[in-house]
């Protein structure tokens, strides 16, 4: 025969009462608190992926309006967020790269973070997801863009282009004939004497937009050959005056893409688009915003004066 024991301690029961309560709300809340968490780092990654995410600087191209250690913060969602296969980008293996609609475009003047489309060599555009640059944007697609004694100039734009005491400094020390003391290199892109264009005189160099049809000669051939290779997957042959694609020959070119002229503030020491070329739309990022925060790199102290600095 088996018996149930039963308790008549009301106290006990009030206690096992009690207990059970703390619990089934201890494990509520932490059930809260867990689904809460997720739902934040959901957000946050969405927030990463399509609207803003950060980035550290760790070279001074880009001063005086960006200094080694600011974090940045980058506007992903007005151009419109790229969306590609990151897999296969670690990996380096070819991706296409999708732009969501945006609202606004690129100007010039805005200062952009982009993967660097030279990552191994510059004759060769390669997309490198581990590489990021930050640089301004001086000339937009459909621009005419000259350097003129040092300066910037864009056809039909009366606007002011770029950190002009940087251009003036750097015309300076060209002038001084220090230019290898100070470690600047003279020779540019395209790197041929066809052109012979050096940093002090540049171009005119027309900026590609996407939909413009140029006429390919032994110059134009020279100027864009880079960007026509990446966006057909091919290489161009040059023989004679003669363009070949494999053994087709080729007298014009449509241009997929939009591409962009990019600098440095510190245009001394920055290595832009005066060396390696111009930067396909693709591989932009988005426009920096603000400095959320600087750390001085060699005292590593926080620099209160520049949180929260609007990037213009």
């Amino acid at each position: 025969m088996q018996y149930r024991v039963f308790s008549n301690n009301v106290e006990d029961s009030g206690k096992c009462r009690i207990v059970g309560y703390t619990m089934r709300k201890w494990s509520k809340m932490i059930v809260s608190i867990a689904y809460g968490c997720c739902i934040s780092i959901v957000a946050l990654f969405i927030v990463q992926i399509f609207a803003l995410t950060s980035f550290k600087i760790p070279s001074d191209s880009m001063e005086p309006s960006l200094l080694a250690g600011d974090y940045i913060l980058v506007d992903k969602c007005s151009k419109g967020a790229r969306l590609f296969n990151v897999f296969d980008a670690v990996d380096r293996r070819e991706v296409k790269i999708h732009r969501v609609p945006g609202w606004r475009n690129f100007k010039r003047n805005d200062v952009l973070v982009f993967n660097l489309p030279y990552p191994d060599r510059w004759d060769s555009i390669a997309f490198d997801v581990m590489k990021y640059y930050v640089k301004r944007c001086i000339a937009l697609p459909g621009d005419t863009f000259e350097i003129r004694n040092g300066r910037y100039y864009v056809r039909n734009c009366d606007a002011i282009l770029g950190n002009v005491a940087s251009q003036e400094y750097l015309m300076n020390i060209l002038g001084s004939g220090k230019a290898e003391e100070h470690g600047v290199v003279t020779r540019c892109y395209p790197y041929s004497g066809l052109l012979d264009w050096n940093i002090k005189n540049f171009g005119p160099f027309y900026i590609p937009a996407k939909g413009d049809t140029i006429l390919i000669n032994p110059k134009t051939k020279l100027l864009y050959r880079n960007l026509i290779e990446w966006e057909q997957k091919k290489k161009l042959q040059l023989r004679g005056d003669t363009v070949l694609f494999g053994d087709s020959m080729i007298r014009n070119y449509c241009f997929r893409e939009n591409y962009y002229f990019v600098v440095g503030d510190k245009v001394v020491n920055s290595r832009d688009s005066r060396y390696w070329g111009l930067l396909p739309e693709p591989f932009i990022v988005g426009k920096v915003v603000r400095i959320w925060k600087s750390v001085d790199l060699k005292t590593n102290e926080m620099r209160w004066n520049r949180v929260l600095k609007r990037i213009e």
